[in-house]
């Protein structure tokens, strides 16, 4: 569990840093960009990985589509957020675990006992109560496809890291760079393209902004799929408990750093989620 708990913090760094991000009207395109660049660095600072494995590695359609997701997803939020809000837009991000949840099931095997079965039921009322917000804006025509997409996108963005961590023939840690190298390039073409035709300006700033946020963007991805790993018989408890753990601590971090109000569903979303964390450790020892 140390994994997952390290890769919850990270995770909720980044998106704190996003935040943040918004708020000093940092470019959140060119710094997810470098962020990538930094990622990259960080992988072969530590990990010391084998060039020739790297340059004579199959690049496989998961490497392809994770790296393809990753920056793409990013965007996906960017414009949900501006189209429907953060509040919304969170709850579609977080209910991408029931498509986690059914890629356990039917493509990994995973076994559900009844204690995991209690923890996902008081998980999922858990992320639909703690993201409950009242909101007055109308409904406007055609913005559900970005929550829709974001729905999707994160589901499978679960699916090909679990995928990736089960690859022997390449080191994960190789996997990594592989994948965060796809990711780059991708998004640099993208921010070549709006700097050429939008005349937007690269500003060292954003820069700067990315290598922090690849520090924790790195550490967020490496654990996660560490985690996968050390319970790769399991792979809907590190779903379950990754979101519902982000829900936790992203809400915490919410309150106290950034004021947010709470309501009373809310609170019992919280209750639940604590129950569901409960339920779902339990699960790894018993098998009622």
């Amino acid at each position: 569990m140390i994994y997952l708990i390290i890769s919850i913090f990270c995770s909720v760094t980044v998106a704190v840093l996003l935040k943040l991000a918004r708020r000093y009207k940092i470019n959140i395109l060119q710094a997810i960009t470098w962020n990538y660049l930094f990622a990259i660095a960080l992988s072969f600072f530590f990990f010391k990985p084998s060039i020739t494995e790297l340059t004579t590695a199959k690049i496989s359609p998961v490497y392809l589509g994770l790296g393809v997701l990753l920056p793409v997803v990013f965007w996906f939020l960017g414009a949900s957020i501006r189209s429907i809000g953060i509040a919304k837009t969170d709850i579609a991000q977080r209910l991408s675990l029931f498509i986690s949840i059914l890629a356990a099931y039917f493509l990994f095997g995973d076994q559900f006992n009844t204690l995991k079965i209690f923890g996902l039921f008081f998980g999922f009322a858990a992320i639909i109560f703690t993201l409950y917000r009242k909101s007055n804006a109308p409904a406007v025509g055609g913005n559900w496809i970005y929550p829709l997409l974001v729905f999707l996108g994160f589901g499978f963005i679960d699916i090909l890291f679990k995928q990736i961590a089960q690859i022997k023939g390449l080191a994960y840690t190789s996997s990594l760079i592989l994948t965060f190298a796809i990711a780059f390039i991708l998004s640099l073409l993208g921010i070549i393209y709006l700097s050429v035709f939008n005349k937007q300006k690269l500003e060292l700033v954003n820069f700067a902004c990315g290598a922090i946020l690849g520090l924790f963007n790195f550490g967020n991805i490496l654990f996660y799929l560490k985690a996968h790993r050390a319970m790769a018989e399991n792979p809907s408890t590190v779903f379950a408990a990754m979101n519902i753990g982000v829900i936790i601590l992203g809400t915490l971090v919410g309150i106290f750093l950034f004021k947010e109000k709470l309501n009373k569903l809310n609170y019992v979303g919280l209750a639940l989620a604590l129950i569901a964390i409960i339920f779902i450790t339990l699960s790894q020892f018993h098998a009622i």
